[in-house]
């Protein structure tokens, strides 16, 4: 049968994906195949999750699959054999590759879209933004939400230069949030705390504080909810601001799009 949804590597975030799009039911296992490089990782997901499996991308590209999704090292790009994907919908997770690159390898791909997801789409709590190389027919547009909503959230973004925004905010975003809680473990640390207790609080205020960003209050909102006048909060934020916090943040952000846009031209 020819298969739905063919996958080109079989690492973390693919497996990831495979796995959220049997959990919200959107493929079944015979819709779905996957190779690898010889390093076990698709024999693995095969294995876990019933997908087909094959040897060779040659072999995988040979059951002309409806869809086609890049998840192998941006390297290996080149390896892949153009025209076997013609009237597939390619989408690629890889990160740096543009959609000039993409469309210049699968110029018979019926579209190609160039995606970004986050670490914690491997937990289904991911950010993922894309965008299409030419206009989507309704279906494709449909099919690709849905396939990367299976890491999480998703947004479709207008303009290339966007990709590389979300690669600054989304794609790098959780190592600042980890950083913090680094940093915070630490802060527990010199107040007294062993380092188990430490980390603990760390995180635990990190998430509670994550979630309670979903709400329908604003972050702005939340945080001045926390901060009574002249009281503790306010301190620690007054140290903030004397250090130029967000001025720190935003260069970070600036520093890993620039980054980005420099991998992306490479």
């Amino acid at each position: 049968m020819k298969p739905k949804l063919a996958f080109v590597g079989a690492g973390k975030m693919v497996t990831a994906m495979v796995e959220g799009l049997l959990r919200n039911e959107i493929f079944s296992p015979d819709q779905m195949v996957c190779t690898s490089a010889p390093d076990g990782t698709s024999e693995k997901l095969s294995e876990s999750t019933g997908i087909g499996r094959v040897n060779t991308l040659e072999e995988l590209l040979a059951l002309a699959p409806e869809r086609v999704l890049l998840g192998c090292k941006p390297y290996q790009l080149a390896e892949l054999d153009t025209v076997a994907c013609e009237g597939s919908l390619v989408l690629s997770i890889m990160a740096g590759k543009t959609l000039d690159s993409l469309q210049e390898k699968f110029p018979k791909a019926r579209n190609v879209v160039r995606s970004m997801p986050n670490i914690p789409g491997q937990i289904g709590a991911g950010v993922t933004g894309y965008l299409f190389a030419s206009p989507p027919t309704a279906e494709d547009e449909a099919d690709v939400k849905r396939i990367l909503s299976a890491l999480g959230f998703t947004l479709k973004v207008e303009e290339e230069r966007h990709i590389d925004s979300i690669t600054a905010i989304s794609g790098s975003g959780p190592a600042y949030v980890f950083e913090f809680a680094c940093a915070l473990e630490a802060a527990a640390e010199g107040l007294g705390f062993d380092k188990e207790h430490a980390r603990t609080l760390a995180i635990e205020t990190v998430l509670g504080a994550g979630l309670m960003a979903r709400s329908e209050l604003d972050p702005e909102t939340l945080r001045n909810n926390v901060t009574s006048p002249n009281g503790t909060t306010q301190a620690a934020l007054e140290s903030f601001a004397a250090e130029d916090y967000r001025g720190m943040i935003k260069r970070a952000a600036q520093a890993a799009y620039d980054r980005s846009i420099e991998l992306s031209n490479a």
